[in-house]
């Protein structure tokens, strides 16, 4: 899956369109409305490695079915992670770092520059990819609500989607002061139950930098606000490597 999204990611038409991590804490961060009107992605072109706002709603739900499991996590998983510490993890080649919880562990993943799972329950995972394009800012996408709502909009489209729904939407500065796109959903799935998905992308250098983390929420495990606390701090660390 991850292969797939990455030929997707560099196979769409880029429309004529106009359109903060450093220390800023991610629950400060300016929380944005979803619009209610919404179109579907437009079609691939796979001769051009370009992207779209389309595109980018496109390659979230592709990454998020990647790490949609079968299994629930077990009640241990659930408590050790009240207690996770988190560790810093950096990648030179491609030039990102962000936080990982300290117990999850690196595997190897197809298309992924970093995946790593949790030992007791690997449906909940951390995953980066990274894609270069031909734009420079992501602002060239469109606005963080133009994406969430075609977003939203992939995801109901999916035959194995049962439900989805937008929880938050935001932008952040990151330290070289190029704009984040953070995005926090739940969707309900055929192939791996309920899942809060955190998303975040940006863009550097002529490159597309995006971290997708999956974590179970169901009604017989939910997510507690110790874990989500865990998860946003993951969230807000990922930026450029210094």
């Amino acid at each position: 899956m991850w292969s797939c999204w990455s030929a997707r990611l560099c196979c769409l038409p880029s429309p004529n369109m106009s359109n903060s991590i450093g220390n800023q804490s991610l629950m400060s961060a300016t929380s944005l409305p979803l619009s209610s009107s919404s179109s579907y992605y437009s079609s691939c072109c796979c001769n051009r490695r370009t992207f779209t706002v389309s595109t980018l709603a496109t390659h979230l739900p592709l990454a998020v079915a990647l790490f949609l499991g079968t299994s629930p996590p077990s009640a241990s998983a659930s408590a050790s992670a009240e207690e996770e510490d988190l560790d810093r993890y950096t990648d030179n080649r491609e030039g990102f770092t962000l936080l990982k919880p300290t117990s999850w562990t690196r595997v190897d993943k197809a298309g992924a520059a970093a995946l790593f799972e949790d030992p007791t329950a690997k449906a909940n995972n951390i995953g980066v990819v990274v894609n270069p394009v031909r734009i420079s800012s992501l602002t060239d996408f469109g606005s963080p609500n133009d994406v969430a709502d075609k977003l939203i909009q992939a995801e109901r489209r999916k035959e194995s989607t049962k439900g989805a729904e937008v929880i938050q939407v935001r932008e952040r500065t990151a330290e070289g002061g190029f704009p984040v796109y953070e995005f926090e959903y739940k969707v309900d799935s055929s192939r791996g139950g309920v899942k809060r998905i955190f998303s975040a992308a940006f863009v550097a250098s002529k490159k597309l930098y995006l971290l997708n983390i999956s974590h179970s929420d169901s009604q017989a495990s939910p997510l507690n606000p110790q874990t989500k606390l865990l998860l946003e701090k993951v969230l807000g660390s990922f930026d450029l490597s210094s």
